[in-house]
């Protein structure tokens, strides 16, 4: 079995602390994954997360992905990366901390498309603090599509990919992810909606083994109500709909946004109607499924020549080093790759 990557995320932040939560209290689920990133602040979680009567956490550093196969149970095997900032203070924005970020999804990234490791997940990082180390690109999924583009050597729009949150219950992709509201909105274009369509359509049939039922939300209030509200669910949404099913797609709508996600919804008492909601725009589809509990949910990314998934919550500044963050997302995270990679 190929080892999975888990990235340390910003040292300031919780993410070090529950990957190594992660692998003191789920040591089943993190069976074949290393950690990328930094021995140092690896150890300083593992101080962190120390509880009274509980065994303390070893940190072991390991010098290949393949060294993983050796390290017991209950430890955390940490790929030291060469250069990588250390430890950060806990709870502040720093050029230090997005550096050591960023260093640590280059590097699993990198790894994930030469093969060498299954995939990665990817713990939490700072947009703020990525920005100040001078990184271009806004966040995890942008910062993965130009490694892969330049992997695959390709211009970055010959690689387009789209950000799914998924848990149990509801799975949303987005038309867009880290933009303004403004630019949102312009970004609902047919072209942009069906290229949605396509990416979800062939990922989704890839893992549930048939093809997918993909209920779309509109726009505006009500679905546009026939125009009156904006018609852009006419004019723009409807028809990349009707291309999409032209290609042999399962999709429906544009729906009302306000009650889509709850006919998608699937639960023991009621199946949803869809697989998937695609979203016009990053808050329309994420609070549905976070609403239903960070603790589940999963960020997926779709179109990708790898496999990656990640916590669905950020890095939590105001608890971070206090040992209380819940590593459940990234358990998710993480039995959501290994499925994903079949």
């Amino acid at each position: 079995m190929q080892p999975i990557a888990i990235t340390q995320g910003d040292p300031a932040g919780i993410g070090p602390e529950i990957v190594a939560k992660a692998f003191r209290d789920a040591p089943d689920q993190l069976r074949h994954c290393f950690v990328a990133g930094d021995v140092a602040t690896l150890r300083r979680a593992a101080q962190v997360i120390t509880r009274p009567g509980v065994p303390s956490l070893p940190v072991a550093q390991i010098h290949s992905p393949g060294d993983v196969a050796d390290v017991p149970p209950r430890c955390v095997p940490v790929l030291q990366l060469p250069g990588i900032p250390g430890p950060q203070p806990w709870g502040q924005v720093s050029a230090a901390a997005g550096r050591a970020a960023a260093d640590s999804v280059v590097w699993a990234a990198r790894a994930a498309l030469r093969g060498d490791v299954a995939a990665l997940v990817t713990a939490p990082l700072h947009k703020e603090a990525l920005s100040a180390a001078g990184v271009d690109f806004p966040g995890h999924t942008e910062l993965l599509q130009a490694e892969a583009a330049a992997h695959q050597g390709v211009p970055l729009a010959q690689m387009p990919v789209r950000m799914m949150l998924a848990n149990d219950e509801l799975r949303t992709v987005l038309v867009s992810i880290h933009v303004s509201l403004r630019d949102a909105i312009a970004a609902v274009t047919q072209d942009n909606v069906l290229q949605t369509l396509q990416i979800t359509h062939a990922a989704l049939q890839r893992s549930l083994g048939r093809v997918p039922r993909m209920g779309v939300a509109g726009l505006n209030p009500h679905a546009g109500e026939g125009g009156l509200f904006g018609r852009e669910e006419l004019e723009v949404i409807a028809p990349a709909i009707a291309a999409a099913r032209a290609q042999g797609q399962d999709v429906h709508g544009p729906f009302a946004p306000d009650t889509v996600f709850m006919r998608a919804r699937s639960t023991p008492q009621r199946a949803g109607e869809f697989d998937v909601v695609i979203a016009m725009y990053h808050d329309q589809g994420l609070i549905p499924v976070k609403y239903l509990g960070v603790e589940k949910g999963v960020n997926v990314t779709l179109g990708l020549p790898l496999v990656r998934t990640s916590p669905d919550h950020g890095t939590a500044f105001d608890i971070a080093g206090q040992g209380v963050a819940d590593a459940s997302s990234l358990v998710e995270a993480v039995r959501m790759a290994r499925a994903l990679c079949g």
